[in-house]
């Protein structure tokens, strides 16, 4: 088991909106892995480590582009891009919080969350990607992003093995 560090930890979740939350999606259902990134949420938000949470904002303001929980404090970042450090203050709040790992869920695997997973390790973060808080829109793309690309750039683990890591 991994030792996680809430003191340099943090949680980024991906584009968790409505409207990309419903879109069909595999190996899990987005109301699995919204289930999943709020038991995280709420163990890191325990651990006094910080929450970020990402979300998509489109020219066009589609309809359904609302999160599909109540972020509290956590720490909201707009993005306009696909990756969540392109153009807003993610590194600068991680740096001044003291992160040095971040452990990544939300939609889509092979979008916003390897995006941003992508960065954070150009970035100079370690990186671990919570297989099962996270979904992708064809399951070839989840799986060679979990298999192929994550552990390259870090560590995968599931959600139980980071909440145990925690405790």
């Amino acid at each position: 088991m991994t030792k996680i560090d809430p003191a340099t930890s943090a949680l980024v979740l991906v584009d968790l909106q409505e409207r990309i939350v419903t879109l069909p999606t595999t190996p899990y259902r987005g109301e699995e892995v919204v289930a999943n990134a709020l038991r995280l949420r709420a163990a890191f938000r325990e651990a006094g480590a910080p929450v970020v949470i990402v979300k998509v904002s489109r020219p066009d303001n589609p309809p359904g582009n609302e999160l599909v929980f109540d972020a509290q404090d956590d720490k909201i970042v707009t993005k306009y891009a696909i990756g969540g450090f392109a153009n807003t203050d993610l590194d600068e709040f991680l740096r001044g919080t003291g992160v040095k790992t971040v452990y990544f869920g939300g939609i889509a695997t092979e979008f916003g969350v390897e995006s941003t997973l992508r960065a954070a390790s150009d970035h100079g973060y370690d990186t671990v990607a919570v297989s099962d808080a996270m979904t992708a829109l064809s399951e070839i793309s989840h799986e060679n992003a979990i298999t192929k690309i994550f552990p390259r750039l870090g560590t995968v683990m599931t959600t139980d093995e980071a909440l145990a890591g925690l405790k």
